[in-house]
């Protein structure tokens, strides 16, 4: 089967310019070295455009989201072949309670992004395209048949009843979204357990990394940023979102305090009340840099000795496959995580896995020194293994299986209401 002709609309919850990378922003950058990918953001409600009224992401996008109108947008960094789309404004409707009037609201959103999307098609002459909808079952989560959609995927990539924000309304829609999609895809082997019984054409597609970005913090020598230019002594580095379900605070904390010898250096955003409530913004051995470009990370990887993975062990990371892992270890790092779910143990033989808090702090000076050049070759060859051209290959070996026999049934964007 020719695959490099067929074209790819993936609507993703995750912007294309959030400052932290995505699985979505990742496969459509490597579905891109063949195919046109028109990579449709998660769009603006009117909420969202009054209280970031300041922020770039709205600023940049102003004209067209007061006009109610759409926009195409060229992506720093990806292919040409991957064409960014921004919906229009939509309600702010999550609040709501189940009843008429959020029925009402969906409709009216998911009227708004299906007019985007049937302009991307029409704009396009597209035919016998894929539609992925990523981890956003509030907006079309998938695509009338009248479209010329000739597969709709659905991929989840986190428990979503596990957080605040989407579990009022997420897990129905979601669940609908995976029973009406052709495929669905989920990237861990806890969300294959907690969904294969919502579709039988079900398959892990697990995390990757883009080994030869993150290879550069071993083999190119890279300028040391700025926030750590000064700094002597050892660092234990920790890259990506600092939210509240998954980063173990209290732990981090214990970290500092426990080796005020090093420095603790946070690469991401802090998305949570806990990083002040547990004082990591006063110690003094505690670097936050705020969020990053992907491809700003093998400059802060070079420099750390360790780095780490403080995840809480939970309902939502239970069913994690971490981006980091494959990243950590395509820059040769030494890796200290916690034990929080089946896919992380699978790296049992190339990290250090602890049970609790007093297990982590221990395990530090022993990984700072587990780096010796054999070490780095192996960890770079397992992630090797842990591609996203690897993981693309995947899909389309899916993808081959159902093309010629899609659901034949109408899907209709709101008939679960």
């Amino acid at each position: 089967m020719n695959t490099d002709s067929i074209d790819i609309i993936y609507f993703s919850l995750f912007p294309w310019d959030h400052p932290y990378s995505s699985v979505s922003l990742c496969m459509a950058r490597e579905f891109a070295q063949t195919n046109r990918v028109f990579y449709i953001n998660h769009p603006h409600t009117l909420k969202d455009f009054v209280t970031g009224f300041k922020e770039e992401s709205v600023q940049d996008r102003m004209g067209d989201l007061l006009k109610g109108k759409m926009r195409y947008e060229s992506i720093p960094n990806l292919p040409d072949k991957v064409i960014g789309v921004h919906p229009p404004l939509t309600l702010p409707i999550n609040w709501l309670p189940e009843g008429k009037i959020y029925e009402r609201g969906f409709e009216w959103n998911n009227d708004k992004v299906l007019e985007t999307i049937r302009k991307v098609i029409a704009d396009y002459d597209l035919k016998d395209f894929i539609y992925i909808n990523c981890y956003d079952p509030y907006y079309c989560p998938v695509l009338p048949r009248d479209t010329g959609v000739r597969l709709n995927v659905y991929q989840c990539i986190d428990d979503i009843s596990q957080d605040d924000y989407t579990v009022r309304h997420g897990v129905r829609l979601e669940e609908e979204a995976i029973r009406r999609a052709d495929i669905g895809l989920v990237t861990s082997s806890r969300l294959y357990e907690l969904k294969s019984p919502l579709n039988p054409n079900l398959y892990v597609l697990n995390n990757a990394a883009d080994v030869e970005l993150f290879y550069q913090a071993q083999n190119k020598k890279q300028d040391r940023p700025a926030e750590i230019r000064n700094l002597s002594g050892p660092i234990i580095g920790y890259t990506g979102n600092l939210d509240d379900y998954r980063i173990d605070y209290p732990l981090l904390r214990e970290i500092a305090l426990a080796h005020t010898d090093k420095t603790l250096l946070l690469v991401g955003p802090v998305n949570s009340g806990q990083f002040e409530e547990q004082g990591l913004h006063e110690l003094p051995n505690v670097v936050h840099t705020g969020g990053k470009n992907i491809r700003e990370l093998p400059a802060y990887l070079q420099y750390m000795d360790c780095v780490i993975i403080p995840f809480l062990c939970n309902e939502l990371t239970a069913s994690i496959y971490p981006l980091k892992i494959n990243e950590y270890l395509a820059a040769g790092k030494s890796v200290i995580s916690t034990n929080f779910s089946r896919d992380i143990r699978q790296f049992a033989d190339q990290i250090r896995l602890v049970e609790n808090r007093a297990e982590f702090i221990e395990a530090i000076p022993a990984a700072i020194t587990d780096n010796s050049t054999v070490q780095k070759a192996e960890r770079l060859a397992r992630a090797r293994k842990n591609t996203w051209s690897s993981r693309v290959e995947t899909f389309w070996e899916i993808i081959e299986k159902h093309w010629d026999r899609p659901k034949v049934k109408e899907t209709v964007s709101n008939d679960h209401l």
